[in-house]
């Protein structure tokens, strides 16, 4: 979600935070990556337990047309909040891209994480720089029953949280994932595929290994972990 818009179209304004987290004010949505503003986002991945009762986690592949990591696999649902957005208000970004009603009282918190990155998006310069608040999300459908925002996602994949735990930490060099992709007509398409660490968005190891085993929990048995 990172990058520039177009000089025709009205940006969007986030509010920005010093490096204490105090709000400093508003500014467009290319300012704060080419100034490297401190800003929040909101990050909602996905997870379900199957009929033969696997625990599977969901991500997302990212359109072709980002300005940054197209098709990359990443969060399941994820969004910049504007300025005078509220995290519940922000929510809004699981149903808009993947046709899920999540209210935000069933969001299960997973924690907060800084990340700061630099790049360039389109042959521009940037500087990310986001504060985020991670949530989990029990999803009871399949694959099949998600609508998906076609300018945004390109697919959604689904595999065992153990594996990607163990991806992540470096046991395992692929997993085998499940997946349903927008065709040429606008309609979902199973599929499989072999995944690989180094296709998801930059971020630490331990940022996905950590997801992933939060999410592990939220879907075990109330009382199970002892």
């Amino acid at each position: 979600m990172t990058g520039g818009m177009s000089e025709d179209r009205a940006e969007e304004r986030f509010d920005i935070y010093d490096e204490a987290g105090d709000w400093i004010g508003t500014a467009a949505r290319s300012d704060v990556h080419k100034h490297g503003y401190w800003h929040h986002s909101i990050h909602c991945w996905l997870a379900r337990t199957d009929k033969q009762g696997r625990k599977l986690g969901l991500f997302q592949l990212r359109h072709p047309g980002k300005d940054t990591f197209p098709l990359h696999y990443d969060i399941t649902a994820a969004g910049h909040l504007s300025a005078g957005e509220t995290y519940e208000e922000a929510s809004r970004e699981i149903e808009e891209e993947l046709g899920v009603s999540a209210p935000f009282e069933t969001l299960v918190p997973l924690g907060e994480t800084r990340r700061e990155m630099t790049g360039s998006a389109q042959g521009v310069p940037f500087v990310d720089r986001e504060i985020s608040r991670m949530y989990g999300l029990p999803f009871t459908g399949e694959l099949t029953d998600l609508r998906l925002q076609a300018d945004e996602v390109a697919g959604v994949y689904e595999a065992e949280l153990s594996a990607m735990i163990d991806l992540f930490e470096g046991r395992l060099a692929q997993v085998e994932a499940s997946d349903v992709r927008l065709n040429g007509e606008g309609a979902l398409a199973p599929a499989s595929a072999h995944i690989a660490a180094s296709q998801f968005v930059t971020r630490p190891a331990s940022y996905y290994a950590g997801v992933f085993r939060q999410l592990l929990q939220m879907l075990e048995p109330e009382g199970s972990l002892g």
